[in-house]
């Protein structure tokens, strides 16, 4: 039963759906646009730091205009295709907003440059989701104590296969040689192309460290205690990194730095990390490993499909080639220490 009339049909016959005025819900999202802004007038910057949501950005390196400035992570950087992004120190970035550097002042960051090298590491061997500690870093110092606390060459080796995994060069450097000779603990790496450093606690080599890092973005890594922030405080006096002791009875070193922190060497940079105790390994590609023994990997085109290289690996090429003397006298040393990095993966 209608209660409308014919009158009233006809004088609402103008009217139609279209013409109903509906009130929007106040607890609804707003439509977004697909087409996101450009930011063609974006300003590029290099991230020195990361402290809690909030980013130091060294911004017109080189010129007047060059300044040290705060930004925050824009939402759009966690929402890509790829998942949420993480922005790191070494990162080259686009900034938007107030980018004056002001006290106060907060920019925004909406774009990160292509990267050409991330350092990873994972919780644990079994764990392939990694943490990007550093990115386009291009060689790694590593800091290892000749005693005060002992040197960890399994430790070492877990560096070092991070750093072929990344294609960063590493360089080695031993600490507190006054105290022990590092010599044995060097005979664990004779078979690999380390550049290597050794200081004494009252003499560090400053010089050659220098000329070694100009030029280059270095991050440091090492053990909790063997003296890494101290020999950046040396390099970098301004860095004011703040160190410790090592345990008289554990000997182990304390934990002190607490954030990784990009300082500026000559024309590089150095990354200083918090010391680890740990260095997790679930994300590498053992492909990555070969890639850094060039003369291996060449000759492991002929070993077969599946391949471990090693040494009850039936039919390796790598292997029968050393037995034959092929690659030498160093060849024994090269191979005993890439299957030690390899077998590293599994341990």
């Amino acid at each position: 039963m209608s209660w409308l009339t014919d009158d009233d049909d006809e004088a609402y016959s103008e009217y139609d759906e279209s013409s109903a005025r509906v009130r929007p819900n106040s607890k609804g999202s707003k439509p977004r646009t697909k087409n996101r802004p450009e930011h063609a007038d974006a300003v590029p910057g290099h991230v020195f730091t990361v402290d809690r949501g909030r980013y130091g950005v060294w911004v017109g390196e080189g010129t007047a205009e060059e300044r040290q400035l705060t930004a925050t992570k824009s939402r759009d950087l966690g929402r890509s295709p790829e998942g949420r992004i993480s922005v790191v120190p070494g990162d080259w970035v686009d900034l938007v907003g107030d980018v004056s550097g002001d006290e106060g002042s907060l920019a925004r960051i909406v774009r990160i440059h292509p990267r050409s090298s991330l350092l990873r590491r994972s919780a644990d061997d079994t764990d392939a989701v990694e943490r990007i500690i550093v990115a386009n870093a291009d060689q790694m110092l590593i800091v290892v104590a000749a005693a005060n606390p002992e040197p960890r060459p399994r430790l070492v080796d877990r560096y070092l296969v991070a750093a072929y995994d990344a294609g960063i060069h590493p360089i080695l450097c031993i600490t507190k040689t006054d105290l022990a000779d590092p010599s044995d603990f060097l005979a664990n790496f004779a078979g690999l192309d380390l550049t290597i450093v050794t200081s004494r606690s009252d003499d560090v080599p400053l010089d050659e460290l220098r000329a070694l890092l100009d030029g280059h973005t270095t991050v440091a890594v090492g053990h909790s205690g063997v003296g890494k922030s101290t020999l950046v405080n040396a390099l970098v006096p301004e860095a004011n990194r703040a160190t410790g002791r090592v345990n008289d009875v554990t000997g182990r070193g304390r934990h002190t730095s607490s954030s990784t922190v990009s300082y500026r060497i000559g024309s590089g940079w150095i990354v200083d990390t918090p010391g680890v105790r740990s260095f997790g390994l679930g994300h590498v590609d053992p492909a990555n490993i070969l890639g850094a023994f060039a003369d291996l990997a060449e000759i492991a085109q002929d070993c077969p499909r599946g391949c471990t290289h090693l040494p009850d690996s039936p039919d390796c090429a790598i292997i029968e080639a050393v037995d034959a003397g092929v690659l030498g006298d160093s060849g024994r040393l090269r191979l005993d220490s890439f299957q030690r990095l390899i077998s590293t993966l599994g341990s």
